[in-house]
C-alpha cells in the first residue's frame, strides 16, 4: 500500500462517516452509494454463492469527480451491503480513475478487469480524443472477494489497432473452450463507434482477434459492451455514444441497447438494428451476469450522463445516483424480455383490498412508497396511472408514453419531460416503485421505462376499466 492509498482510504472513510443517512430520498431495494456519486455497474457476479456488485465511486463529490470502485454484497439481490472500497485510483496507470470494467470466475478466484484511466495535464494542443489521456487495460484478482491483491497493467493504447482514438475501454471477459475472450468498445479516428475482441490462453497475454461493427456508421463511441448468449440468442449490448437526428433527439442524450448477433461474434457475423434495453429517462451503462442456476441477470445505471435537461435534487443531500433493480433476460416468443429477478417475491406480501378487478371507478390509493404493482388483463388499451401526482403513464394514439405533468425542476421530475415507445397493443404491465424510482415493465417485459422522480406525495391514481390488479408492499 502506497502514501497516495492510505490518503484515499483515510478521506473515503471520514466523508462515509460523515455521511447523512436521515434524508428523504434514500431507497430501500436499489444499490446506492453510501454518499457522493455513483454510475456504472462493475464485475458483476455471483462468487462463493455471494453476489457482488461493484460500482464506479466519487465518494467526494455527489457530481462526480475521481472514480474509484466501490463494493456490495448480497445474499439475494434485493438487500445490499456496502463492503467499503474495493480499488483506489493509486498507481500511474489508473491514477485519474478506476473505470468500467467486468468480473470473471473461475477455480475460485475472481478476476477484476478493469479500464485505468489517465488524464495528461492541461494542454492547449490535447483534445483527449486522440491526445493528452490513456486508456490502460488492468487486472487484480482475489481469493475471497474481499480482499484485493496488487494491479496487473495487460494493455495499454499503444497495444490498440492505430486507427483508433484513445477512447478503448470498458473490458468483459468470458471463456469459450479453452481459450479467454475480451471484449472492449472502441471511437475511431473517423468517429465510429466498434467493440474490439481480443483472446488470450491464459488471462494475462492478449492479442487483437476480431473487431464488430455495423454496415454503416452507428455513433461514435460504443461504451460498456456485453455480450451473451440467452435462450438460443446472441446478444452484443452495448451504451452507444453520439446518435442524433430523427427518433433520437426524443430519446435520451446516450442510448443503451442491444443488438442480435448472425453468425459468430468471433468470427463473421451481422449485427440486427438496434433497440434499447430501456425506453425512460434515466438508463445507461448496463452490464449482464449468470446465476449458479443459469439466468442472465443485468443491472444498470438509474442515472444519465452528460444531461442537462434535468436534474437529482438529492445532490443536495450529498449522494447521487443509483442501480436499477436487478432484472432477469430471457427469451419467450422469440423476444429478449425483462422482469425483475424473482427473489423479489421473497420480500413482498399483498395488502389487503390490494387485489381486486378494477371497475368504472378509479383505483386510488396513498401512502405507500415502495410496492409492486401488476395490472394484466387490459382490455381496448385502456389504461393510465399517475404516480405522485405528477408522473402519468398512459396508453394513446397508439403510444405508451411516461410523462411527468411539470418539467421544473423543483418538482417531482426534477426537469424531466416524456419519453414514450410506439405499441400497437397494451396488454399488461408491472411497476416497480421505489422511495424515488419507477421502474416499468411492459407486456411481459417487452419493453421497460425507468426514471427518478421524487414526489412530494405517495400515491396511486389508476384507469383500466375490468383489468385485474394486484398491488403488494416490499419489506426488507
Amino acid at each position: 500500500m502506497n502514501a497516495l492509498t492510505r490518503d484515499l482510504i483515510r478521506l473515503t472513510e471520514n466523508a462515509e462517516k460523515a455521511a447523512r443517512t436521515d434524508v428523504r430520498f434514500r431507497q430501500k431495494i436499489h444499490l446506492q452509494p453510501p454518499v457522493g456519486w455513483l454510475n456504472d455497474p462493475n464485475g458483476l457476479c455471483q462468487f462463493n454463492g455471494v453476489y457482488h456488485a461493484f460500482f464506479q465511486y466519487s465518494p467526494f463529490n455527489a457530481e462526480g469527480g475521481v472514480k474509484m470502485w466501490g463494493h456490495c454484497t448480497s445474499k439475494d439481490m434485493v438487500e445490499w451491503e456496502y463492503q467499503g472500497t474495493a480499488l483506489y485510483p493509486d498507481q500511474p496507470f489508473d491514477c485519474h480513475g478506476v473505470y468500467s470494467g467486468s468480473a470473471f470466475i473461475e477455480d475460485s478466484v475472481m478476476y477484476l478487469y478493469y479500464t485505468g484511466n489517465v488524464k495528461l495535464e492541461d494542454r492547449e494542443d490535447y483534445d483527449y480524443v486522440n491526445t493528452g489521456r490513456e486508456a490502460n487495460t488492468i487486472l487484480v484478482t482475489s481469493k475471497d472477494g474481499i480482499t484485493f491483491g496488487h494491479k496487473q497493467e495487460l494493455m495499454k493504447n499503444a497495444d490498440y489497432p492505430s486507427d483508433l482514438t484513445l477512447h478503448v475501454r470498458d473490458p468483459k471477459v468470458w471463456k469459450d473452450g479453452e481459450l479467454y475472450y475480451m471484449i472492449q468498445g472502441a471511437r475511431t479516428k473517423e468517429d465510429t463507434g466498434q467493440a474490439l475482441i481480443f483472446r488470450s490462453k491464459d488471462r494475462i497475454n492478449w492479442i487483437l482477434h476480431n473487431r464488430v461493427s455495423t454496415k454503416e456508421p452507428f455513433g461514435y463511441m460504443w461504451e460498456c459492451p456485453d455480450y451473451f448468449e440467452t435462450g438460443g440468442r446472441k446478444i452484443l449490448s452495448a451504451s452507444v455514444q453520439g446518435l442524433a437526428g430523427g427518433v433520437w433527439e426524443e430519446r435520451n442524450v446516450y442510448q443503451s441497447g442491444y443488438f442480435l448477433v448472425d453468425g459468430d461474434i468471433l468470427d463473421e457475423c451481422r449485427l440486427s438494428e438496434y433497440r434499447l434495453w430501456d425506453y425512460g429517462f434515466d438508463y445507461y451503462a448496463p452490464q449482464s451476469f449468470e446465476t449458479g442456476d443459469g439466468r442472465r441477470i443485468q443491472i444498470g445505471w438509474m442515472g444519465m450522463p452528460d444531461c442537462e435537461e434535468y436534474t437529482n435534487p438529492t445532490i443536495k443531500d450529498g449522494w447521487q445516483h443509483c442501480f436499477t433493480f436487478p432484472r432477469e433476460i430471457f427469451v419467450e416468443g422469440g423476444t429478449i424480455r425483462q422482469c425483475p429477478v424473482r427473489e423479489l417475491e421473497e420480500s413482498e406480501y399483498p395488502l389487503q383490498n390490494g387485489q381486486k378487478q378494477l371497475g368504472k371507478e378509479p383505483f386510488h390509493i396513498e401512502g405507500y412508497e415502495v410496492y409492486d404493482l401488476t395490472v394484466r388483463g387490459i382490455r381496448e388499451n385502456c389504461f393510465r396511472a399517475v404516480l405522485g401526482e405528477e408522473l402519468v403513464l398512459e396508453y394513446r394514439d397508439g403510444r405508451f408514453e411516461m410523462r411527468f405533468t411539470d418539467q421544473d425542476k423543483e418538482s417531482a421530475s426534477a426537469g424531466r419531460g416524456l419519453r414514450y415507445v410506439d405499441l400497437e397493443q397494451l396488454e399488461d404491465l408491472r411497476i416497480l416503485t421505489d422511495i424515488s424510482s419507477v421502474e416499468v415493465f411492459i407486456n411481459g417485459g417487452e419493453y421497460v421505462f425507468s426514471t427518478r422522480y421524487y414526489p412530494k406525495k405517495a400515491c396511486v391514481r389508476m384507469e383500466a376499466d375490468k383489468a385485474d390488479i394486484c398491488f403488494k408492499l416490499i419489506q426488507i
